[in-house]
């Protein structure tokens, strides 16, 4: 049984950019790569249908949501911390 291929995101990228250049045919473009170009176009409508999310602001992942709030209250325990010691010793 073959196994399917997968490409990572910075070569769909650099192939999707190269076909918005317009420089080469979409079918050029498939045989240079070895792909389907039915399978390059799908790549652009993807690409195409989430680059406004490139320009939006206040939008950040959930998980760097969360470890940012994790490192806000570390840092918050860490000063809490150091205040105490400050009055204990005196200084």
């Amino acid at each position: 049984m073959k196994k399917r291929k997968s490409y990572s995101a910075g070569f769909k990228t650099k192939v999707v950019l190269e076909v918005l250049q317009e420089r080469e045919t979409l079918q050029e473009i498939a045989r240079k790569y070895e792909l389907h170009p039915s399978q390059i176009s799908l790549w652009k409508n993807q690409f195409l249908s989430n680059a406004d999310a490139v320009f939006e602001r206040g939008t950040s992942k959930p998980e760097e949501d969360k470890e940012k709030d994790a490192l806000f209250k570390k840092v918050g325990q860490l000063q809490l911390e150091v205040d105490f010691l400050k009055k204990v010793l005196g200084k």
